[in-house]
């Protein structure tokens, strides 16, 4: 069995070209489901940590409102219910694969990280022959710089797999031979030995999870490369052009090596990066990242100055204390509504204190940043079906839906057009 590391490292470091993106993605996964304290800050004396350390260290609760996720579910509820009456979904390609269950799985990443990736083959699987459709993570998948949203300037993709011994030889076996030589590549797993690994394959890696499979798996390389080849007819000369795949161990051992099988002709993948702009992936969720923050800020501070605030403090005179009695008698009657409280004299009464914190302005800002969060967005009240008077007449309220959802248009649009080229590259099968 040959090696490729040549090809194993313009992979490797394609996937690293990536990596802001997938750290941004990382973040903006975190807010999303709730973890929304997580970002590194330093300290006044220049110490980093996380922000919900330093919160709990001044004496305050890290309180979260997640407005993010409830924006999300909006998204995906949303493109649930005019799927409803996509035909597509009822096909058999759908059925087969529980497409739209894919697909909304798909679009909160598509609204998370801005990456809509799926992979289709035709291949058997427990339930039979036919194509199937995957998704794809980013965190799993690499492509080379493109800029053009329909994806005609790629020429280098592929993603990672983590596939079992039996899958391993089931799908490169073929004959005796082969068996017993992936039998004993697998059984020399050096995933995790990043040096013996650098060693293999002639360059330094760092402890990366490109090289990184999960726990009882073996990680395996597919590449896809448009390559030319010059190909004689008579005495005209002509370039071929044609997709080209490999599958490479992580050191490098070609697993297999073919050109592109599919009636298309193309790569497996479909992709749409949102929204695409000079290269750059800037995501749904990003936009309202800082809305959120703010808010989440909002909350602590009222919550400090609630918790803070003098809430019917008793200020009672020592010199009115009757013979014989104590202050702790004194606040049990007082918290009791037919109580009588003697006093000595009426110079020095007692008195209760209760701070108000209204005039602080900070309700008015959490109002008013609850308000941006919608603006930013486009999910307001019409589209969650909340704060709807009873006055407001049918087509009022459907009016006031559609004005809403002409924010998510181009999101959803754009997404309906990753799937119909889904469908499109399925049908050539």
């Amino acid at each position: 069995m040959v090696k490729n590391p040549k090809l194993l490292r313009r992979a490797y470091d394609t996937w690293l070209a990536a990596e802001s993106l997938r750290a941004r993605r990382d973040r903006h996964k975190r807010y999303t489901y709730g973890d929304q304290w997580c970002d590194i800050i330093k300290d006044h004396n220049g110490k980093q940590m996380r922000e919900h350390d330093l919160i709990i260290r001044a004496g305050r609760r890290p309180l979260t409102n997640n407005l993010i996720r409830q924006l999300v579910k909006t998204i995906v509820g949303r493109f649930r219910a005019l799927a409803a009456d996509n035909q597509a979904y009822s096909s058999e390609l759908a059925l087969r694969n529980q497409l739209l269950e894919l697909d909304c799985r798909l679009l909160e990443e598509f609204i998370i990280s801005g990456c809509a990736i799926q992979r289709l083959v035709a291949e058997r699987r427990g339930p039979g022959i036919g194509v199937w459709v995957d998704n794809v993570s980013p965190t799993h998948f690499f492509v080379n710089h493109f800029t053009d949203p329909r994806g005609m300037d790629i020429d280098f993709i592929g993603m990672l797999h983590d596939w079992t011994d039996a899958e391993i030889i089931n799908r490169f076996g073929g004959n005796r031979h082969r068996v017993d030589n992936l039998r004993a590549l697998l059984s020399n797993d050096i995933n995790d030995n990043f040096l013996g690994l650098s060693d293999a394959i002639g360059f330094a890696v760092a402890g990366t999870d490109f090289f990184r499979p999960a726990p009882g798996r073996h990680r395996v390389i597919e590449i896809w490369r448009l390559r030319s080849v010059e190909r004689t007819m008579g005495t005209r000369v002509s370039m071929d052009v044609h997709w080209h795949c490999s599958f490479l161990a992580p050191d490098g051992t070609v697993l297999a090596d073919f050109d592109s099988p599919f009636k298309h002709g193309g790569h497996p993948f479909v992709l749409n990066f949102y929204p695409l702009t000079d290269g750059e992936v800037h995501s749904f969720v990003e936009d309202v990242i800082d809305q959120q923050r703010t808010i989440n800020r909002l909350v602590v501070i009222l919550d400090s100055m609630m918790s803070t605030s003098a809430k019917g403090a008793l200020l009672y005179p020592l010199k009115q204390l009757p013979a014989g009695w104590d202050i702790s008698q004194i606040g049990e009657l007082w918290a009791r509504s037919d109580s009588v409280i003697p006093i000595t004299d009426i110079g020095n009464m007692p008195q209760q204190v209760i701070t108000n914190t209204a005039d602080s302005g900070a309700s008015q800002l959490l109002n008013l940043q609850l308000k941006l969060f919608e603006d930013v967005s486009g999910v307001n009240d019409a589209l969650l079906g909340r704060n709807i008077s009873s006055s407001t007449g049918a087509e009022l309220y459907r009016q006031q839906t559609q004005n809403a959802a002409v924010a998510l248009a181009d999101l959803l649009e754009t997404f309906s057009s990753f799937t119909n080229a889904r469908n499109a590259l399925a049908a050539s099968f």
